[in-house]
């Protein structure tokens, strides 16, 4: 699978809400503030049953209780694909509840 150049993560990003390049554009981020610590650990539950699914596994970081972020990169090209910017897209559809 070919590792996408700064200016296709840029164009494929455009696509997804809230969502930023880290990393000297080798990753994509999206940060939470969830409800409460219960809340972040169901929502990254979730996560985990999508990316097994598709064999394509994010890092999940939880801070402070409710803070919660997940980073998206291809281990194997050690930068961006297709399959990070899919799996962004398949995150987005799932519940989480955030702090009001």
């Amino acid at each position: 699978m070919p590792k996408y150049t700064s200016a296709e993560a840029s164009r494929h990003l455009t696509r997804l809400e809230g969502w930023q390049l880290t990393h000297d554009g080798e990753r994509i981020r999206k940060d939470w503030v969830v409800k409460n610590f219960t809340a972040g650990i169901d929502f990254f539950q979730r996560v985990a049953e999508v990316a097994e699914a598709d064999g394509h596994h994010p890092d999940l970081h939880l801070e402070g209780y409710r803070n919660v972020w997940i980073e998206l990169y291809t281990h194997a090209i050690g930068g961006l694909s297709e399959n990070d910017f899919i799996l962004a897209a398949k995150i987005d559809q799932l519940p989480v509840t955030l702090k009001k």
